[in-house]
């Protein structure tokens, strides 16, 4: 009896001890896919440099109709520092006879000053290198980097004279003659026939400059605007099913 007793007693023992050392047994696999990571380093964007205004600078009308040139030295008088407009400028903007001198505290405002510091003009920075004022009878005025600008549109004295209008072929439609005679605000038109009914029946009889367009008018209010292109003819926009152009004569 008891050694039956010691048998089941052994037997029990040596069912026990695997199961203990099953459960005992640590975990030596390392974990899969532990990879340490660090954050890429940010590199910052350079400052832009501070900007200068010394140098020439165009001086405009909003339509660039108007146009002059401004010299900003980095010379200090008594009201800020010195600037120069060309000779031209003053018989185009009366107003900038009182102008005596420039100031601009780092991203402030551009002014300019009279003889008691007051500002006449206070230029805000709308774009990169482009700054614009109000005006008041004069509206909005510019101060642009001539470097980034392309050709001033032509004016009215620029293409007063005589033209024609032609087809693309080159194919002759009416001649013109744009005079200098006023006409309210406008310019009369001398009709040189022979013309086309497609000239006759619109009737010029204005013209104008517009925002570097050419511009002429009816009697009537009709319109025909004319742009003028890389190959400096003026085509007229927006192009119809039978496009016209003018040249000069």
């Amino acid at each position: 009896m008891i050694r039956r007793v010691s048998l089941v007693f052994g037997l029990l023992i040596a069912l026990a001890l695997p199961l203990a050392a099953q459960t005992a047994a640590p975990d030596t696999t390392a974990p899969s896919g532990d990879i340490t990571t660090t954050d890429p380093e940010v590199t910052m964007p350079a400052a832009p440099p501070p900007r200068t205004m010394i140098g020439t600078w165009e001086f405009s009308n909003a339509d660039r109709e108007k146009i002059c040139s401004v010299i900003f030295r980095n010379e200090t008088i008594k009201v800020g520092k010195r600037l120069e407009f060309d000779p031209g400028c003053i018989k185009q903007f009366p107003f900038i006879a009182g102008i005596a001198g420039w100031s601009q505290n780092g991203n402030d405002f551009l002014r300019l000053l009279d003889a008691q510091g007051n500002p006449v003009l206070e230029f805000s920075e709308v774009e990169s290198g482009i700054f614009e004022a109000p005006k008041p009878g004069e509206g909005i005025m510019f101060i642009q980097n001539p470097t980034d600008l392309g050709p001033a549109p032509k004016t009215a004295e620029q293409v007063t004279g005589e033209w024609l209008i032609v087809r693309r072929t080159g194919q002759r439609v009416c001649g013109l003659t744009l005079s200098t005679e006023p006409s309210g605000e406008e310019f009369l038109v001398k009709v040189q026939p022979p013309c086309d009914q497609t000239v006759t029946r619109f009737g010029p009889a204005t013209w104008q400059m517009d925002r570097g367009e050419m511009l002429l008018h009816s009697a009537t209010g009709q319109a025909w605007r004319f742009e003028e292109q890389d190959d400096a003819k003026w085509h007229r926009i927006p192009e119809t099913a039978t496009p016209l152009l003018m040249v000069r004569k």
